[in-house]
């Protein structure tokens, strides 16, 4: 059963020790592993980031820095040609392309090695914020626990292709999580919410949080989220008029396909798998809207309750999961969030439940992880660093897709077998943890009276301690 945390034990020191040093030894292994590959193979392997120079593109065109920069276009953001041969377009909002015009300041050598340092600090941000979340102190054993969650999750294939494409996901996680897992205290974070809006203007997947708080009742929080989105909607339309215009009232928000190929097997949302179920990316539409909505607010309720009962992250990371399920494009590296949830399942198995959460934690490391897609025989497109499951079935090129549109000789149309549980591990895995998570929230009992040592609700003194079970 769960279990919610308990008080501090005062007498863990050995414990918090042993933890540190295994942390220590894990995160070495993982990285040092990760620095040994990346020496030993040419760059394209470990780092092509692809995602990164659109970025630094679009903040260099905010800046009316040329060639890219061209003023006779209606809107020189959004009208922009694309970048490298697969002409990929900036598909983020003006608030983003601001954002990422200070980024656009570095040099580029400098930021393609920058990035993957910010990437791994924010991973370990944020583990460290989930685990201030389930109520751990700020001591030894929460580092020690922060480092060997880190090394679990490293080798993942969220992880790797995040850092390989210079994306922004684990730092926006990490803002999410360090924002909403605050205290619910109105004196001395009376700001919490606000966090998560401003990430909800960079990418619009986090506006699935508002909605969960408002279930929760925290109105002010919700309130907050809202305020930080609208701030950055206007302040698009105040630095970038015309590109903002053609973004939110010209529905390039809402057009999914320009971002790439809804059916590819990159995206792993419900709009993916029955795009490619359907054979067609018309024909699974109406399919999709109907199950967005269902999954959507089922998520929402179930979400909800888990916080209400007194599990916030779990609340947390259930609010996560259904919006990378009914967001019309959640490409595998927007799974970071399997990180925060590897620790929640670790922090179970600590707790009481035992044997369950561990073979949780142990198979959610296991299905996400970067397994060479040349073990299974696999070519994958986008480089070498395309690891993982999901990569294993024939997957189209592209180029392709940008050369042809769509046509029904497309690979993931013609899946079969095995192809269709590997092409879609992502998804499946994220139903799978979402009927556990929504069973779990519905046979919860309610706590009898509001403790003040839970997650979300306690002061900073007040958490928790890690207590490792007998040896």
């Amino acid at each position: 059963m769960l279990t919610r945390t308990q008080p501090p034990a005062r007498d863990a020191k050995a414990p918090g020790t042993r933890l540190l040093v295994a942390g220590l030894a894990t995160f070495a292994v993982a990285l040092g592993g990760y620095v040994i590959y990346a020496v030993i193979h040419v760059q394209n392997f470990t780092l092509d980031p692809v995602d990164l120079a659109v970025y630094r593109s679009g903040g260099l065109i905010v800046r009316h820095v040329g060639p890219l920069y061209n003023p006779h276009l209606a809107a020189p953001l959004y009208d922009w040609t694309g970048y490298s041969s697969l002409h990929l377009p900036f598909t983020y909002t003006p608030f983003a392309a601001i954002v990422f015009a200070v980024v656009s300041f570095v040099p580029w050598g400098v930021a393609t090695q920058l990035s993957v340092g910010v990437n791994i600090i924010a991973l370990l941000a944020a583990l460290w914020f989930t685990l201030g979340g389930l109520g751990y102190r700020k001591d030894r054993a929460r580092v020690g626990a922060t480092l060997l969650g880190a090394g679990a999750v490293f080798w993942t294939e969220p992880v790797l292709r995040t850092i390989y494409l210079g994306q922004v996901n684990l730092v926006l996680m990490a803002l999410i999580i360090w924002d909403l897992s605050q205290p619910d205290n109105e004196k001395t974070r009376w700001w919490k919410g606000l966090a998560t809006g401003i990430a909800a203007g960079i990418k619009l997947v986090p506006l699935i949080f508002i909605p969960y708080l408002l279930i929760t009742r925290k109105f002010r929080q919700a309130g907050l989220a809202c305020a930080g989105f609208a701030f950055t909607v206007l302040l698009g339309f105040v630095i970038l008029p015309a590109d903002a215009v053609k973004w939110w009232f010209g529905g390039l928000f809402a057009q999914s396909g320009r971002t790439g190929f809804v059916g590819w097997a990159g995206n792993q949302s419900l709009d993916g798998i029955i795009t490619r179920l359907s054979g067609s990316i018309h024909a699974g539409k109406p399919a999709w809207i109907v199950a967005a909505i269902l999954f959507g607010l089922a998520g929402a309720a179930a979400a909800a309750l888990l916080d209400r009962k007194g599990h916030a992250m779990l609340g947390l990371l259930m609010a996560a999961l259904t919006g990378l399920l009914v967001s019309p494009i959640s490409w595998d590296h927007h799974w970071v969030w399997i990180a925060p949830a590897v620790v929640v399942a670790g922090h179970y198995a600590v707790r009481a439940w035992q044997q369950g959460a561990k073979r949780t934690a142990a198979a959610i490391v296991l299905w996400f992880g970067a397994w060479p897609a040349g073990l299974f025989g696999a070519r994958p497109h986008l480089g070498h660093d395309s690891l993982g499951l999901i990569w294993i079935p024939r997957n189209t090129d592209p180029v392709n897709y940008i050369k042809y549109g769509e046509r029904p000789w497309l690979a993931e149309y013609h899946w079969h077998g095995l192809a269709l549980i590997t092409g879609n591990a992502y998804i499946l895995a994220g139903l799978v943890m979402f009927g556990v998570l929504l069973v779990i929230s519905l046979l919860l009992p309610a706590p009898t009276k509001e403790r003040d040592d839970e997650p979300g609700r306690s002061q900073p003194d007040q958490r928790g301690h890690l207590r490792l079970p007998a040896a």
